[in-house]
């Protein structure tokens, strides 16, 4: 662009100037970028990756249920059931050989499996993990598969047969540990969250 001599031009006229090639060079520049699709809006920030939060999550509920069924199995193992609220909440150690809450006691190798491949799925989904709320349930998922996998692997019978410490025992129902607690608020609060229309990479949905 050719600059124009404003040698005889008074200060007005010289500033009137100065501002009409501003706006004509803000007009090339916007001329330069490229236009987005018709009715698209830019795509918000996703910010940093929540691993940290899935880790810690599933780290805490890992711990917890480790911890409790140290304890428990070293009081009260071989005792009478402690009353908690009565009868209608107990303290009542068993070794449990299947799923959680008591189902599936042939399949004791084949839950083993299933449970390491949700803990290689998770790892996975880590890798696209920008919302909070997501990392909150998969971490509670994570720490409960690995809680129940760690009994699997360690304890009698033997490797990846072992059965898992069950300790909490509400009036009819089945006896269950804070493992299996973690698995199944990890799961409804997925469930939420699909009906939320919020993925785990934080993209919402409002159909």
């Amino acid at each position: 662009m050719t600059e124009v001599d404003r040698t005889g031009e008074g200060p007005d006229d010289r500033a009137a100037g100065v501002a009409e090639d501003d706006a004509q060079q803000g007009d090339e520049q916007r001329g330069d970028e490229q236009p987005g699709e018709a009715g698209q809006s830019p795509a918000p920030a996703r910010g940093r990756r929540r691993i940290p939060v899935l880790v810690a999550v599933a780290a805490l509920a890992l711990v917890l249920d480790l911890v409790s069924k140290l304890v428990v199995v070293a009081e009260l193992e071989n005792h009478a059931p402690i009353e908690v609220l009565g009868s209608w909440l107990q303290l009542n150690v068993i070794r449990n050989a299947g799923a959680a809450f008591g189902v599936g006691e042939a399949l004791t190798i084949v839950l083993t499996v299933i449970a390491a491949t949700v803990v290689v799925v998770i790892a996975r989904l880590a890798r696209k993990l920008y919302s909070t709320p997501w990392a909150i349930a998969l971490g509670l998922l994570l720490g409960g598969a690995c809680g129940n996998l760690t009994d699997r692997i360690f304890r009698a019978p033997g490797v990846f047969q072992g059965a898992v410490v069950d300790f909490i025992a509400p009036k009819h129902f089945a006896v269950f540990n804070l493992a299996d607690s973690a698995i199944v608020c990890g799961g409804v609060l997925i469930v939420l969250l699909s009906f939320r229309g919020l993925d785990p990479d934080g993209t919402v949905h409002r159909d």
